[in-house]
Formats: structure tokens, sequence, C-alpha cells
């Protein structure tokens, strides 16, 4: 996005960050709409350097940082979190931890689980297993969409059990 926001416009993404804190406008949406309608941006542009000029990106904070702020008032799931990761990262050593603003993507070749701490008494882990079948553990995809075929919901770290940690593992190898 940078790179294309620099030759559309033929500044760089500095020139316009510093532009909209001139104008001293700090809503996301009022950033969009001046960008719009005063310099003719596109959303997607737009939405890039309200993101930015904002920081409010998940690519704008720390790994640690996203990680404290998911867990901030669900103190009691991070037991839960530790020990998936620690569990999935003895798969091997090609996986890659990513944390996002509101969940953990964990990607091989490609995503296959994605850890999200939905509520403060439960993790929801969404894992991608194409083809099988629904249970009453193993649930659909629920609010993960397409991201993940497969929902299990966590309550306390004795739920990480063979039986899930041999999904997680299912899904892991398909990631290639």
């Amino acid at each position: 996005m940078e790179k294309g926001l620099l030759e559309k416009t033929g500044h760089p993404l500095s020139y316009w960050i510093e532009l909209v804190r001139k104008e001293k406008i700090e809503k996301h949406k009022a950033i969009i709409d001046f960008l719009k309608s005063n310099h003719e941006f596109t959303y997607g542009y737009a939405n890039f350097v309200a993101l930015k000029t904002l920081k409010s990106d998940a690519a704008s904070h720390t790994n640690e940082d996203l990680l404290d702020n998911q867990y901030q008032g669900k103190e009691i799931l991070k037991p839960i979190y530790d020990v998936l990761l620690k569990k999935i990262q003895a798969f091997g050593n090609d996986i890659q931890v990513v944390p996002k603003k509101d969940s953990v993507s964990l990607v091989r070749a490609k995503q296959f689980a994605l850890i999200k701490p939905a509520t403060k008494t439960r993790i929801d882990l969404g894992i991608k297993l194409k083809g099988e079948p629904v249970g009453s553990r193993l649930e659909n995809s629920g609010p993960f969409g397409t991201m993940c075929t497969h929902r299990v919901k966590l309550t306390e770290a004795a739920e990480v059990d063979s039986e899930l940690v041999a999904w997680l593992k299912m899904a892991y190898d398909k990631a290639v």
C-alpha cells in the first residue's frame, strides 16, 4: 500500500500523515472523508493513511503489545493461550505466530489455526480442517467464517488435550 500510495499521489506516506496532522483531524472517518474529497483518494488509500496516522493498525504495534492488549481484562485466559502455543510450536520450527489486534494467527505455508480470546471466560480456537465432520466439541467455524473451518471453545488449559492437539496437528500437516 505504501509503495502504491507514492506511485498514485507522488508523495510518501509521511507527507500524508503530516498533512492530516496539520489539519488537526483526529477521527478515522473524518480523515478518510478529507482525503477522498480534497485529494481524490480511493477509500483504500484513505483508510490506509487514516490507520497509519492514528496508529490504529496492527502493524503500528509490537507483537508483545498486541498480545498484552488481547488479554487485558482476560488474564484468566492467558494460561490457555500459553499451553496451546507450546503444544503447537512442538509440531515444527516452520510456524509463524502472527499476533493481530484481536487474535493470533498460526501459519505454516498457510494459516492453519487462529487463537482468539472471545469473551472474558473463553478462547475460541479456529482450526482449518477441511473435510472433517462437525461434532459436539469440534463445531462449525462460527464467527471465523472462511478463515477457519471449525471452532473449539476453551475455558481452561486442561481442555488442550490429546484430541485437540491431534486436530491441530492435522491442520498443521495440511497447511503446506
